[in-house]
């Protein structure tokens, strides 16, 4: 079984509610046609002037029986939303006037119905930029608490079956902070560890990843690594989690044995935490180009509530597999 069959398997056994904020999109529209017919969600809403999300797809050809839509514009829900973004804006200056103007955009309007408990996860950016996704769901449904910083992880699902969880790891951040502090890489590993849980179906063995393995190299960079982990023994002592650590190291019995001996985690890691941005967005693309893994991602983590970022070059399938990983995020809530 595919981790994408696995992802449909475990949202179509959640029966949650599904909101896909960008109701007018074609892509988006097509795809909540075949997460509806597969069962992926329970329920399904395009947010969207419902009139013209009704033209739209009667001119892509797509049947909305059974698909909700949500409108901003004549919504009963408008002044419930208006109120409660006021609430969450009135610290930054956020009059009631004006929350009342913003909370009609899609994005925000979809977040909100996951923030109120009117649907469970929220997908979207397939025509928005990461950027908008992020605000509005930092602004509304925002981080879980204990968690100062939301990030992302990749699932890499590769043939190496020594590794991992039967080949399959978790990589994270590889495409949210660029330059994490201590804290930061700390939150980084907590949620990476519940999304190991999640997606690979297994307990975390995190390994915090240095170019240096127990004290073999001195320096800044080493010192940011080993005060996460500090944090990290702190905030979660019953994670498995070691560092600083080199990836050899880190997955390689041998190596480890040599490199970090009485470690618990060197050598059968299955959760590898890069220390900046760089190096693990290189770090999923080797894997993915030279070892021909599967990469699954960039999929957030850290929210209160679920919800997905697409890419803007995303296929119907895509958003469908994306929708099904952010269900199955909310089944663990």
């Amino acid at each position: 079984m595919t981790f994408a069959e696995k992802m449909k398997g475990l949202a179509k056994d959640a029966h949650k509610h599904l909101v896909l904020a960008e109701g007018l999109e074609p892509r988006t529209v097509r795809a909540a046609r075949m997460i509806a017919d597969q069962g992926i969600a329970a329920s399904v809403t395009l947010v969207g002037k419902a009139e013209d999300v009704k033209a739209n797809a009667a001119k892509l050809g797509v049947d909305l029986a059974g698909i909700e839509i949500s409108d901003p514009s004549t919504s009963e829900k408008k002044a419930e939303f208006a109120k409660e973004y006021y609430e969450l804006r009135k610290h930054k200056g956020m009059t009631e006037e004006q929350a009342a103007v913003d909370i009609t955009d899609p994005l925000r309007w979809g977040a909100m119905l996951v923030h109120l408990g009117y649907a469970d996860a929220m997908v979207a950016g397939a025509e928005s930029t990461t950027a908008s996704v992020l605000r509005a769901a930092l602004t509304i449904i925002k981080t879980k608490p204990g968690i100062k910083n939301a990030s992302s992880c990749f699932v890499m699902a590769t043939d190496k079956k020594q590794y991992g969880v039967n080949g399959s790891l978790i990589f994270a951040d590889c495409a949210t902070i660029p330059n994490p502090t201590s804290e930061q890489l700390a939150d980084i590993a907590t949620e990476a560890a519940n999304s190991c849980r999640i997606f690979l179906g297994a307990e975390p063995v995190v390994s915090l990843l240095s170019y240096s393995t127990k004290g073999s190299a001195k320096g800044e960079l080493i010192d940011k690594v080993t005060a996460a982990l500090a944090i990290l023994k702190e905030k979660a002592p019953e994670l498995k989690v070691d560092g600083e650590l080199q990836l050899d190291a880190s997955i390689v019995e041998s190596v480890a044995s040599l490199k970090a001996p009485g470690s618990d985690v060197a050598g059968h890691a299955n959760t590898l935490v890069f220390p900046d941005l760089q190096a693990g967005n290189i770090g999923y693309k080797l894997v993915q180009r030279f070892a021909g893994a599967e990469a699954y991602g960039p999929i957030l983590q850290g929210f209160a509530k679920p919800v997905s970022d697409l890419s803007r070059g995303c296929s119907e399938e895509d958003i469908v597999v994306t929708a099904a990983i952010t269900l199955a995020q909310a089944a663990a809530i």
